[in-house]
């Protein structure tokens, strides 16, 4: 399938997932009825089936409609994804567990030749990998079989046909519910323990954590278009008071949130990463700071683990690895906090963002676009995101909320080893509603800027090499907008002179996209294209008025000042030479092989101190902030952003772009 509003001319070949999906939506309606020996009723209309599948399955295993469906929105938003694996293993709408056929193993800092700490004073740390033990698996990871043996399904329906599924689920509430000696009916208020178990959590507070969100749900109401094109409604029930008397029953262990940094509306656990020396002088896997009394907190960044959380959590305790502050899991959305905020973790792979930064782990595969995350992640991920904000003053966009992607190389050897998580399938529109900073237009009709912001579920640009270098990836929702030299889609794709090779499709390929959310300052426009500056050069997108893939946006835009014909871009903003005292030893202000022209403009995020944090030594007592004169604007400059010193550009508003809605000569000023 191709997105004809913004790859026209582009198509992707069928796919196994693509037909399997296609098979599954198609035999949803002929397996409900027999699968839970319903009255043969007149077949409901085509979108309404999945929400036929959730009252024959709640009438069936005599669960609250409003329960099964309250869950099911909590781990998929009711969404089949075609029969493919979560994150974690979970399949379809109530994601059913089977780990051991889904989960891969590796951890995405163990991959790829950057360096997590990326300080120059410092040899580059190559950590080794560390692999998931797929034999002892938790019960959280294994709940399809569970539902497999209760409903008497074979595991593959359970896994590719919705109705299966929500059946499945609903056999495994029922279970939970008379485990713990609960009423089965109608009534939700009394379900509390059964969701909290449903969980898969083995404590008391993420399980708790998990039914309260569940309830919330429930208490609000939803209504949505799944992936698959079925509307699914929940009505609100405002007065719903769930009794969690219940959960005492469960034996589950009580857990503790003590010397955690969290937002009291997660369930989070202190596991904390070893600060230790090892082998010859060297030591691990932070350094301790004093932050944000020595060095504002400017940066959350937002990774992808590429790998399973109990792997994660072997990762970040071993001294020669590397770290980040949290990791959030993703059937539940648990956190588990390891480095303070006061510290500084190795994560970025650019020292000067790891210094201003919090990194924050969540569970998750880059290059399988079908390795969804969950609702449950996603909203614990939001509460923290907007709790760390709060706390340090952090603006809630993205030039401040990172994705590991966004972070620029330190030095132009470095670029092409840059990670690219968490890629083009996570929803940084539906994460910023979550975060209640949703990407709004707030521009006039011909800005000159755009932040861009296509509709995630029906924006399905190409991409290759997820399965098979070259081949097609399964067509999945995406915040990327590719970019062109040209407004055509047959002209060449914008180059990344800094990658030094050919720009491709590929889903690790950064050189030619903008992702949702991003601000840039509109170079041109023709038609149903708009051009921005991206990479010191103009970049066109397909942007047709009723299918946008981005709206009029407002803010700074730095441009170099009169005189330059160009100004060099920076990885990173570090102080004069002259600003380093005795004993500090003054590290090289490189530029990147990228120049912002004379008459381009870029969105800034702000203007920046030079600032470097020199610690390379286990003893904390010679660790130290360096300071300078020098004055950074960071900007919004490629995929990535980047910085230009504050001395070589103007700043102003971004107004008007000076191009008219056509392209042609703008009209001659009063």
């Amino acid at each position: 399938m191709r997105d004809l509003a913004t790859e026209p001319g582009r198509a992707a070949g069928p796919s196994r997932h693509a037909v399997r999906g296609a098979l599954g939506a198609l035999a949803a309606a002929a397996l409900t009825l027999p699968l839970l020996g319903a009255a043969p009723d007149p077949a409901p209309p085509a979108t309404a089936r999945l929400q036929q599948a959730f009252a024959s399955a709640a009438a069936a295993y005599d669960v609250p409609q409003s329960v099964l469906l309250g869950v099911s929105y909590l781990q998929s938003r009711w969404d089949a994804h075609g029969g493919a694996p979560s994150v974690t293993g979970g399949y379809g709408p109530m994601h059913l567990t089977d780990a051991r056929t889904a989960l891969a193993s590796a951890g995405h800092h163990s991959t790829g030749a950057e360096d997590p700490r990326g300080d120059d004073a410092r040899p580059a740390l190559r950590p080794s990998e560390l692999g998931l033990d797929t034999a002892n698996l938790p019960d959280r990871l294994t709940t399809l079989p569970r539902a497999a043996r209760l409903t008497g399904l074979d595991a593959e329906r359970l896994r590719e046909d919705p109705a299966a599924n929500v059946a499945g689920g609903a056999a495994l509430l029922a279970e939970a519910q008379r485990r713990l000696g609960a009423p089965a009916g109608d009534d939700p208020a009394d379900w509390f323990g059964a969701v909290a178990l449903f969980s898969g959590a083995d404590d008391r507070a993420s399980a708790t954590a998990y039914a309260n969100e569940v309830f919330a749900v429930i208490r609000d109401g939803e209504e949505r278009v799944t992936d698959a094109g079925q509307r699914v409604a929940l009505d609100a029930s405002p007065d719903l008071a769930p009794d969690p008397s219940a959960l005492e029953r469960a034996g589950l262990r009580k857990g503790s949130a003590a010397g955690t940094e969290c937002p009291r509306t997660v369930s989070c656990e202190w596991i904390p990463a070893p600060y230790e020396e090892f082998g010859d002088g060297d030591y691990g896997n932070h350094d301790l700071g004093n932050r944000p009394a020595s060095q504002r907190i400017r940066y959350i960044v937002v990774h992808d683990t590429e790998g399973a959380w109990e792997g994660v959590l072997d990762m970040v305790q071993d001294p020669a690895y590397v770290s980040w502050q949290y990791s959030l899991r993703s059937t539940d959305g648990h956190i588990a906090q390891h480095v303070k905020a006061k510290d500084v973790a190795w994560h970025a792979g650019n020292w000067y963002v790891n210094a201003a930064s919090i990194g924050l782990e969540h569970e998750g595969f880059l290059t399988d676009p079908d390795a969804w995350y969950t609702e449950a992640m996603y909203r614990s991920s939001a509460r923290l995101v907007k709790y760390l904000s709060d706390r340090h003053g952090i603006p809630l966009d993205r030039q401040h909320i990172l994705g590991h992607d966004t972070v620029p190389g330190t030095t132009t050897a470095t670029i092409p080893g840059m990670h690219t998580d968490p890629g083009p399938y996570w929803d940084w529109r539906h994460y910023f509603e979550l975060l209640g900073a949703p990407l709004k237009a707030t521009g006039a009709k011909n800005a000159g800027a755009v932040t861009i912001r296509p509709d995630h579920d029906t924006h399905r640009p190409v991409f290759t090499g997820c399965e098979t270098a070259g081949e097609p990836c399964t067509p999945h929702g995406s915040s990327a907008v590719r970019l062109y030299s040209d407004h055509d889609v047959n002209s060449p794709l914008i180059t990344d002179v800094g990658l030094g090779s050919a720009p491709t499709t590929g889903v690790n390929d950064l050189s030619s996209r903008v992702s949702t959310g991003q601000r840039y300052a509109v170079a041109d426009r023709r038609g149903d294209w708009t051009a921005i500056w991206y990479l010191g050069q103009k970049a066109w997108f397909h942007n047709p008025p009723k299918n946008p893939t981005a709206v009029p946006a407002r803010g700074q835009v730095i441009t170099p000042r009169k005189g330059l014909d160009s100004v060099p871009v920076y990885g990173r903003a570090y102080p004069e030479a002259a600003a380093y005292p005795e004993g500090v030893p003054a590290q090289t202000v490189s530029p990147l092989p990228y120049e912002v022209l004379a008459g381009q403009k870029y969105v800034t995020g702000g203007r920046v101190p030079g600032e470097y944090y020199y610690a390379v030594t286990f003893d904390p007592a010679s660790h130290q902030v360096v300071r300078g004169k020098d004055q950074y604007y960071e900007i919004q400059f490629g995929h990535r952003v980047g910085f230009v010193r504050a001395a070589d550009v103007t700043v102003a508003s971004s107004s008007v772009s000076g191009v008219s809605p056509a392209g042609t000569a703008p009209p001659a000023a009063a």
